[in-house]
């Protein structure tokens, strides 16, 4: 197994409850990363693109427990 493992913020999830499921698993955040979810819209011939949401991920280390 890994010292390093990506954790996503699920949909009905919370930060909090992420960061718990990741200690529980023995993992402490070193990073965070969110990143733009769109949906893209077709007007005419062009296309436009929708924000929808923020995906949030942490990155984890191993605790050294």
């Amino acid at each position: 197994m890994s010292n390093k493992m990506w954790f996503d913020v699920e949909e009905n999830e919370t930060i909090d409850e992420c960061l718990n499921r990741m200690a529980s698993l023995g993992y402490m955040p070193i990073r965070r990363m969110e990143e733009p979810i769109f949906k893209e819209i077709k007007e005419g011939s062009s296309v436009k693109k929708e924000p929808v949401r923020q995906k949030i991920r942490f990155q984890g280390i191993k605790s050294e427990q």
